[in-house]
């Protein structure tokens, strides 16, 4: 027991710096207690067997701190509950429909385009070819989307994020590899962001997170492969509805007399607009009006698919044999390498399955993809979700929905190129029987729209991501469900994409071009995934080294073989993704450079509490009734821009609360666990400091009024508290002192003061050492807590009473309108980012006021020039 106790104190104790003469107290995670020196308790052995060693212990332990500003669930009481995760298998198998018309359709379509793309390279001479491009494009897709993502990938989601960004945000919780330097040790303790840190057994997981932790050039450069692999996502975004739209469009060209370049080029452009303007009505809405074309859609596939083995040739199940793809490539030598260009489209979509978990929860995916199972073997009773979602249902899900459909599909191609080669240029809709083209065009047309709905998600989810961890200017969010805080609409980025998406089909008017393109983006975000996967498996999973060499190795040669393929296309439409990745990784990187520039500029110039102390208790100025919320970056030290409003304003308000909004490497902060409140100075000051802290995923609710009560009401909370834990401190001492002098007759501690009376953080009032009273001769006077003395009454209520007053005086937002300029001695590039660039872009990016419905009349901005 007393080991333990040993334990708990190191972690939770008050840390107290002696060294400058008693002064500075800090609670463990680095924000101020008060100006006042921490109490000096003994935690002596003598008298242990009485019980009052155990006392003495306890005296020095920091208990859970339970954070004060709980703005959404208020109850600090209830702080420890958390939402209950059962969730009723109708809504689940609601939600799992709704992901079949978002998440799968990208890849459900690339039989729309696949074979026409592979077979403009290499020619049909015999039944070789078909039979090794179909044993290509089937062991493509079993490798990579099957053994890859559903086996590996998607186990690496973040809390039920997935993406670059989400596997960046996991790293960066296990190595400090943020470039953003403000973490603090309270963040670790959310319950989303606690997870198994590298034992010391494993020295390799150790030695990697202190490379990546001491490195600066490997954080750019872990930095810069995240970027990349973002930015291959949004690029897919536009290429996506480009390619998918195009292909199904140009159906018509051998049905309709007439019907050229031209036609399927306008008929694109107009389905184009009609699909990114219904973006606006949420990924719910659209995934429910989707969900059962791509039902019936991939009904069609296998339909077909099979139709067309049985009338014209079933034995392309030879295909199944991967000696075809080595007779293929002997075959056709150079031009077998560049068809592998084409068979990557096969696998499109694939990233977007992992990046479009924040629109849905994973067991509804999970669910939907298990579902002929699930119904056969439980039915639909009154099971839960959690019945459902182990690990393995995910692998039976793909084999038995998505996988089958797929490969039906190419082999029934196939098999109709068996016996008519020259319909490689529209071999999807001549495969079609004549009497079913056009309800296929339709589904297909309608599936083509869909595909380009999952990237489309993608690109939303990624934008969040990237903003959330400083890495995107800041753009309008709009959430579009009251329930799943993933699904998100970006008005900016939906015309945005349209925007491309109609250059890009104007421009190339041909989806072989366009093919050429996607290849290469598909395949970087692949490689990038690749990289960061096998990253995880070595710091955080701590897999065996040898199943980690094999990953990339494995997948890592395959993706580097496909990419050394498509990259021979860059004359040929390829380059026009790396225009598009190396634009918005000059954006993103460019905007987390000069945000981190900025925020190390406020850490060199915050005021220090020394300058404040000399000033005294007015701030030297005037203190007005009122409250001031001073918005900044800092989750420690006084903010330069507080000295700039004493300067600028003729007075100052009574109450300040310093509010910094973080974001959180971390998908989800449970509100109870959300906002860190702690004093700033000495009482008389009546300065206050609240982190509210935010994970990527999070929906912040910036309604001031309702912010404003909940604010003021968790301050009187808190000074309550505060007023409870002296009082507990000084009954805890009065009961122990007293003990000691009477211990002969009372040798038992009593029971009243156990474990659980200790569970707030211990304050010292400083009125002790200006009466210059000890602490252990004021004790032996003090009076049981029920007996406070009046004048503790008389400052507490005098407090709140000025609370109060401040309160009906109103709130202040002071805000700082911060000009970043590069320091006149830096060096050119430098100043060309953050003169210009990063400029332009702060100018033109949301404004911090736009998230906050406040009035302008209660917004004080002051303007501040950072030198960095």
């Amino acid at each position: 027991m007393e080991e333990e106790d040993k334990i708990e104190e190191n972690t939770v104790a008050l840390l107290v710096d002696s060294s400058s003469g008693g002064g500075e107290s800090r609670w463990v995670d680095g924000s101020e207690v008060d100006s006042e020196p921490a109490p000096q308790f003994s935690v002596e052995e003598t008298g242990s067997k009485d019980g009052y060693g155990s006392l003495r212990r306890r005296l020095v332990k920091r208990p859970n701190r339970l954070n004060s500003l709980d703005v959404e669930a208020m109850e600090i009481a209830s702080a420890q509950g958390h939402h209950s995760k059962d969730v009723s298998i109708w809504y689940t198998l609601a939600l799992a429909f709704q992901t079949l018309g978002v998440v799968y359709g990208d890849m459900g379509t690339s039989p729309l385009y696949v074979f026409t793309d592979v077979f403009s390279k290499v020619h049909i001479d015999n039944e070789v070819d078909i039979l090794g491009a179909l044993s290509l494009v089937m062991y493509t897709i079993t490798l990579l989307p099957l053994a890859k993502y559903v086996f590996v990938v998607l186990k690496a989601n973040d809390n039920g994020e997935g993406g670059t960004f989400a596997l960046y945000s996991l790293i960066s919780r296990y190595a400090k590899v943020n470039m953003l330097p403000n973490q603090q040790p309270a963040d670790e303790l959310i319950s989303s962001f606690r997870l198994k840190l590298p034992t010391p057994e494993l020295a390799r997981a150790i030695r990697i997170k202190d490379k990546l932790e001491k490195k600066g050039t490997l954080k750019t450069m872990l930095l810069l492969l995240v970027l990349m692999g973002t930015s291959m996502v949004i690029g897919d975004g536009i290429l996506t509805p480009a390619i998918s739209v195009m292909s199904a469009v140009s159906g018509l060209q051998g049905q309709i007399k007439g019907f050229g370049t031209s036609a399927v080029v306008i008929v694109s452009i107009i389905l184009l607009i009609a699909l990114f303007s219904i973006q606006q009505f949420g990924t719910g809405k659209v995934g429910f009006m989707f969900a059962p074309v791509l039902a019936l859609w991939f009904f069609s596939l296998g339909s077909i698919g099979i139709y067309n083995m049985v009338k014209h040739d079933i034995s392309v199940v030879r295909a199944f044999n991967p000696a075809y793809i080595y007779l293929f490539f002997k075959k056709n030598t150079k031009d077998a390498w560049s068809a592998l260009g084409g068979c990557v489209l096969c696998i499109t979509g694939a990233e977007a399955m992992f990046a479009d978990l924040g629109h849905f929860s994973v067991q509804s995916i999970q669910v939907l993809l298990y579902l002929p199972n699930f119904i056969f073997l439980h039915g639909f009773s009154l099971l839960k979700v959690s019945y459902c979602i182990s690990p393995p249902i995910v692998q039976i899900a793909f084999s038995f929905v998505v996988f089958p459909c797929l490969l039906l599909a190419y082999m029934g191609q196939a098999a109709y190129l068996m016996k008519h080669p020259e319909s490689v240029s529209r071999i999807f809709y001549d495969s079609v029987p004549e009497s079913l083209f056009w309800p296929v065009f339709v589904i297909a047309t309608l599936a083509a729209m869909i595909a380009s709905q999952a990237m489309i998600s993608a690109t939303f989810s990624c934008v969040k991501q990237s903003m959330a961890l400083g890495c995107f200017p800041m753009v309008k969010i709009i959430h579009t469900s009251k329930e799943l805080m993933g699904q998100i609409y970006i008005p900016v980025v939906n015309w945005f994409l349209m925007i491309m998406c109609i250059i890009v089909v104007s421009i190339f008017q041909s989806t072989t071009d366009i093919a050429n393109a996607y290849g290469i983006a598909e395949v970087g975000v692949m490689i990038v995934s690749t990289s960061l996967v096998t990253l995880v498996m070595l710091l955080i999973w701590q897999s065996n080294l040898l199943l980690v060499l094999c990953f990339p190795l494995v997948f890592g040669s395959v993706e580097l073989i496909y990419l050394s393929a498509v990259l021979s296309k860059i004359a040929e439409g390829g380059w026009l993704p790396l225009v598009f990745a190396s634009f918005f990784l000059c954006v993103m990187y460019i905007w987390n450079y000069g945000s981190v520039l900025k925020y190390q500029s406020e850490v060199r110039e915050k005021i220090s509490m020394d300058i404040l102390h000399d000033l005294g208790s007015n701030l030297g100025t005037v203190r007005v009734p009122g409250i001031g919320l001073v918005y900044n970056q800092l989750v420690q030290g006084i903010p330069s821009i507080f000295g700039q409003f004493l300067l600028t304003l003729p007075a100052i308000h009574s109450t300040i609360v310093f509010v910094c909004i973080k974001y959180v490497p971390v998908p989800v902060v449970p509100k109870e666990e959300r906002f860190l409140f702690r004093r700033v100075g000495p009482k008389d000051y009546h300065m206050f400091r609240c982190v509210a802290r935010y994970g990527y995923k999070d929906v912040r609710k910036e309604d001031h009024r309702i912010f404003e009560q909940l604010l003021v009401g968790s301050l009187e909370k808190f000074l309550r508290k505060e007023f409870e834990d002296l009082s507990l401190e000084r009954n805890i001492e009065f009961e122990y002192n007293n003990s000691v002098l009477v211990s002969s007759r009372d040798p038992e501690v009593p029971s009243s003061y156990g474990a659980d009376d200790l569970r707030t953080p211990l304050i010292q009032d400083k009125r002790l050492e200006e009466a210059g009273i000890s602490a252990p001769e004021q004790a032996v006077s003090a009076l049981p807590s029920s007996v406070m003395p009046s004048d503790d009454d008389l400052s507490l209520e005098y407090e709140l009473s000025a609370l109060r007053e401040a309160i009906d005086s109103g709130f202040t937002y002071l805000l700082a309108h911060g000009d970043v300029r590069a320091k006149k001695n830096s060096f050119f590039l430098k100043k060309l980012v953050i003169n210009y660039f990063y400029a332009f872009l702060k100018r033109n990016c949301r404004a911090a006021t736009a998230n906050m419905s406040v009035p302008h009349m209660n917004i004080l901005e002051v303007g501040m020039t950072y030198a960095v």
